[in-house]
């Protein structure tokens, strides 16, 4: 029962962040219908800005701003300089074009600060049972989620968001800034991913240390739904307690399988995930 309970925390704690990498996808997806397979690499590049700010002054929260800020400058560029090139090609070239972007901005980290694993640190005392940190981890996740629900659904930025993203034609004639609400978006979303990795990468940084929390992220996102905020901040949860199962009762090299088992069954049985909405189509 002991195993039980210690499991379930873990959990808990691991699920925050796949919630939030996921939300930062779902953010992207709402708002301009893509899927960015590049965001673990937007937030490895704002990381690696911390531990390069965090070294030189000494101040981990100093470093945790300037990610912040590096991640939605970085969010802004690709959208600008990468994506909007491509609003009149197929949803195909989106997806080639961050696939590529995330093999070149890991590859660029690599020979900027080397392929070596480098000591980051956790926000605050990582020891315990459910630590200080771990409890940090999921109150930052919710309230980031009550944020982003409370933008999209609530304010005027959020509902012109949704309006470019799903009708944008209609949009233009109601004087919506189409353009700047889809920057907007992906700026939003890499500042939320760059948070994800801030509190994923501990306790060691190197180029590719997201790339099993991106699948999870994925996984959760696919699992609540890519258009539903709150879908995938419980799938995150829902996930994170499940392969902490998995981890512990059948050993940690199960994890990954046990994710991708979950996300292929989900997207065969329920493409809209569990608490997205089943799109119905006439023909």
């Amino acid at each position: 029962m002991q195993d039980f309970f210690d499991l379930t925390l873990g959990g808990i704690s691991a699920g925050a962040v796949y919630a939030a990498l996921g939300l930062a996808l779902v953010i992207i997806y709402r708002a301009t219908r893509v899927v960015n397979f590049a965001q673990p690499a937007l937030a490895l590049i704002s990381t690696y800005l911390a531990y390069s700010v965090t070294k030189a002054t000494g101040s981990y929260w100093l470093g945790f701003a300037v990610a912040i800020v590096a991640g939605t400058v970085l969010g802004v560029a690709t959208e600008r300089l990468l994506i909007r090139p491509l609003r009149h090609r197929s949803e195909l070239s989106s997806i080639i074009v961050t696939l590529g972007l995330l093999l070149v901005l890991q590859a660029i980290a690599g020979m900027i600060w080397s392929n070596e694993p480098l000591a980051f640190p956790y926000a605050f005392d990582f020891r315990g049972r459910f630590s200080a940190n771990d409890l940090f981890v999921v109150l930052v996740v919710l309230a980031i989620a009550a944020l982003v629900l409370v933008v999209f659904k609530y304010t005027p930025l959020g509902l012109r968001m949704r309006a470019a993203a799903f009708a944008p034609e209609v949009a233009r004639t109601l004087g919506v800034r189409v353009g700047l609400m889809l920057t907007a978006g992906w700026g939003l979303a890499a500042a939320v991913g760059s948070l994800a990795g801030l509190l994923a990468t501990p306790p060691f940084l190197f180029p590719n240390v997201l790339d099993g929390v991106f699948v999870y992220a994925l996984t959760a996102a696919v699992l609540g739904g890519l258009d539903n905020p709150l879908g995938t901040i419980a799938g995150g949860f829902v996930l994170g307690v499940g392969l902490s199962y998995v981890s512990g009762y059948f050993g940690p090299e199960m994890v990954t399988i046990a994710a991708l088992a979950i996300l292929v069954v989900v997207l065969t049985l329920r493409p809209s995930g569990l608490f997205g909405r089943a799109k119905v189509r006439r023909v």
